[in-house]
């Protein structure tokens, strides 16, 4: 597995596709293709098996030292073989590089929705803490929580 990026051209399709494999988590259209869109104008790092992209990570800054995780998703079929997690570390030593210290993520807070709770665990695992919960951000069947992760510098 090769990772490219941050600066990819032409690969909101192969984003779209990877992200149609998970109508699970990205089952609304609009969000969709936002995301994918979203690939080709904010910093982007994709997992590739050959030519094929089977996975990526798009970030968003907010303040020279803070940065969102804005979208991960992992083509169905290459999902649970560590690609995320490549991915995520990645990111981190990118943004560790530019002088981030801070990384953030929003998920759904529902605790009865399976495919958000796996999303909730990877987070878990990766050291995101969840910090708050937006009950209305997105909509009331929606709460938000927004995780937080410090980058800390790798010791030399």
């Amino acid at each position: 597995m090769n990772i490219l990026g941050p600066s990819l051209e032409n690969v909101s399709a192969a984003c779209e596709g990877i992200l149609r494999s998970l109508p699970e988590w990205f089952g609304r259209e609009d969000a969709l293709l936002m995301y994918s869109g979203d690939t080709e104008r904010l910093p982007t790092f994709a997992a590739a098996e050959g030519e094929r992209l089977v996975g990526f990570i798009t970030l968003r800054q907010h303040f020279p030292t803070s940065w969102e995780l804005h979208c991960i998703a992992i083509l169905r079929e290459f999902r649970n073989r560590g690609i995320g997690r490549a991915l995520l570390s990645h990111a981190e030593g990118w943004l560790r590089d530019r002088g981030a210290t801070f990384l953030q993520v929003k998920t759904i807070a529902s605790e009865d929705d399976a495919a958000y709770a796996q999303t909730r665990e990877f987070y878990s695992r990766t050291g995101f803490v969840g910090l708050e919960v937006f009950p209305e951000l997105w909509s009331p069947r929606h709460p938000c929580l927004q995780l937080v992760k410090a980058l800390r510098r790798k010791e030399t």
